[in-house]
């Protein structure tokens, strides 16, 4: 067999759809499954352990997904491993013994509870060693849909993960007859390692998409002929594909739901007239999936396991880690939960059926996304972009050949732009978030720009975003500024004009409403149920930028990875805003332990908390923080191959 007819036959495996990769950015056919045949005795369901002490093993066992068989990191011998239920109010003992060659660990993701139980080693413990056991021990304190896995190595990525039930003690404000847990994950026959070396070596190794001559002749249509071949150039210039939605594929992910694979799929049978009760968990290593049940509304009611006032949709994102508890009504059928890959490489799907003799189609797949200005932190609605960096700056001839490497100093003439200094914003910004040693040599720079024009033009084109999209008010209105270490071969992208991503669905998901009618789930849709706790004004902000080279493929925060970068210290107590900024065209999902991270969505009232937030590309979001937990802390993005550098730890006392 050839080469080329390997990987086709590969890819076919992976998709479980008998068609290959789709090169193109037609939609994706998954029809060819057709109808399928229940067969409810092959159907892996989900374990489950209850009480008040619990005994994991973490340990081997061998798994076939593809046709070959391959060793997973198991608990108790299950992938997923079994949900846990716990109650609200008791408190839980959790003996977990390490069965591996290599230190293991669990951390409790979303759980509120001491640090030193977090299971984060070298900042929660040592981790748990080969042949030892570790108790953890803390009280609940909490209710809903969470979710624990290994942060050691790339363990999670091989199979140590599985769901929490937290059951409260007062009713919820909703019913529901039944309850499923809806788990997605990523499984490759590669060895993680392995992985993450190949994309060392070539970032778009698993990317095989390229644009066709018919979207070609769409974008003549859309922008013409010299628009289009500005574009094109640009992205030339900067070795980039705007294809590049996902680093890692359907290539060599195989989508699960549950443990099963697309060609068997999940299945959750009802009883006819049930409400049904969904919690959506994503635990996968590295991929983002757009959900929806064709012919099927969801209310959703709680995301991250905290209760949101119920909101209608047809379709929603979920991150790595985020979780997101639905509702549904279905009628007397079946109906197919569809779970896309951001990058329409592949899905994962089960079937929600209250009888084993009905069947579901598996829909078709979305178009595959293509990045646009937007992605890459550029407002280009007033400007001419055919010769502009992505960082928002005329490109000159050193920066078109030499990306990422300009002069942090140089003068930008800012003089086409209207200014408006009456709505100047003093707020404090604290870049603690930087290495020390880094920030002291970058005083200087800071205090000279807040002395200039730039300050003053950079508030107003935040000014401007916010009121195009309705958000004036929305968090912070403090001016995007680029500190000293974000400058290098290390950074090949900055967005000084990035959009409010808080009312962004993503790229991929915004034409849904008006192409398919699909009403897709945003963050300004979501409000806390109960009225907001904390309600101080923060005393401070800390501005911290995604960064990174996708080429090389180097992550980092604000320009330094974690293993250079000092602590962000926080003071027992105090209330500050976190404002991430996404200087890449990847989406982050960025996750701090310990504490609860208030998403500013409009209202400040009903804030709704959440442990893990999605940053789109090319925008920002912020969030209120209530440091109330002393220790040591990760805060990291939650793609498994972008956490080595795209970490900090955070202290607080």
């Amino acid at each position: 067999m050839s080469n080329f007819n390997q990987l086709l036959s590969r890819r076919q495996f992976v998709l479980g759809a008998g068609s290959a990769l789709a090169v193109s950015s037609m939609p994706w056919t998954a029809s060819l499954f057709g109808k399928q045949t229940i067969k409810a005795d092959l159907v892996n369901q989900l374990s489950s352990l209850k009480g008040t002490h619990f005994d994991l093993n973490i340990g081997y066992k061998a798994v076939n997904y593809t046709g070959s068989k391959r060793l997973a990191t198991t608990v108790n011998g299950g992938l997923p491993a079994p949900v846990l239920h716990w109650k609200e109010g008791e408190r839980v003992i959790l003996n977990v013994s390490n069965s591996l060659k290599d230190t293991s660990s669990i951390h409790w993701h979303g759980i509120i509870l001491p640090t030193e139980m977090d299971g984060v080693p070298s900042l929660s413990f040592d981790g748990i060693k080969p042949g030892e056991k570790f108790q953890y021990e803390f009280d609940v304190n909490q209710s809903g849909t969470y979710w624990y896995h290994s942060h050691s190595g790339f363990q999670e990525q091989t199979g140590v993960y599985g769901p929490i039930i937290i059951h409260p003690k007062e009713p919820e404000p909703f019913e529901y007859d039944c309850d499923f847990v809806v788990m997605l994950s990523d499984w490759s026959d590669e060895n993680p390692h392995d992985i993450y070396a190949k994309l060392k070596k070539m970032s778009h190794y698993y990317n095989f998409r390229e644009r066709t001559l018919k979207d070609l002749w769409r974008d003549i249509q859309e922008k013409g002929l010299s628009g289009t071949a500005a574009d094109r150039e640009m992205w030339n210039q900067m070795r980039m594909s705007e294809t590049d939605i996902a680093d890692v594929t359907g290539y060599t992910y195989t989508y699960l739901m549950n443990g099963n694979t697309p060609d068997l799929g999940w299945l959750g049978q009802f009883k006819r007239g049930d409400k049904v009760r969904l919690r959506f968990i994503n635990a996968a290593a590295m991929t983002i999936f757009d959900v929806r049940i064709p012919g099927l509304k969801m209310t959703v009611v709680a995301t991250d396991g905290q209760l949101i006032q119920p909101v209608a949709i047809d379709e929603f994102r979920i991150g790595v880690a985020e979780t997101y508890d639905v509702i549904v009504e279905p009628d007397d059928k079946a109906y197919t939960i569809f779970a896309q890959t951001i990058d329409r490489s592949g899905y994962a799907r089960g079937t929600l059926t209250p009888d084993l003799s009905y069947q579901a189609d598996v829909p078709l797949m979305d178009f595959a996304p293509i990045l646009g200005h937007r992605d890459m932190g550029m407002d280009h609605s007033s400007h001419d972009m055919s010769a502009h960096d992505m960082s928002g700056h005329k490109m000159s001839e050193n920066t078109m050949t030499d990306h990422g490497r300009g002069d942090p100093n140089k003068k930008v003439d800012h003089s086409m732009h209207k200014r408006d200094h009456s709505k100047m914003n003093h707020a404090k910004i604290d870049h603690s978030a930087h290495n020390t040693m880094e920030h002291s040599q970058d005083v200087t720079a800071k205090k000279n720009s807040k002395q200039n024009g730039m300050q003053h033009h950079a508030q107003h084109d935040l000014h401007a975003n916010k009121s195009k999209l309705g958000l004036a008010g929305f968090g912070s209105n403090s001016p995007i500024q680029h500190v000293k270490t974000e400058f290098g071969p290390h950074v090949d992208m900055r967005a000084d004009m990035p959009i409010n991503g808080i009312d962004d669905p993503g790229v991929g998901l915004r034409e849904h409403q008006k192409r398919y009618g699909r009403r897709v789930l945003k963050y300004t849709d979501i409000k806390g149920y109960y009225p907001t706790q904390d309600k101080r004004q923060p005393t401070r902000e800390l501005h911290i930028h995604l960064t990174g080279n996708m080429h090389r493929y180097m992550w980092s925060m604000n320009g330094v990875k974690h293993a250079h970068a000092d602590p962000i210290h926080l003071e027992n107590g105090e209330r500050v805003r976190i404002v991430l900024v996404n200087d890449t065209m990847m989406t982050h999902p960025v996750h701090l332990h310990g504490v609860w991270s208030e998403l500013e969505t409009g209202d400040p009232d009903y804030i709704p908390k959440k442990h893990t937030i999605i940053v789109q590309p090319g925008s920002k979001v912020s969030y209120l923080v209530t440091a109330d937990a002393k220790g040591r802390w990760a805060y990291h993005c939650h793609l498994l191959f972008h956490m080595p550098g795209m970490m900090r730890e955070v202290k607080i006392s």
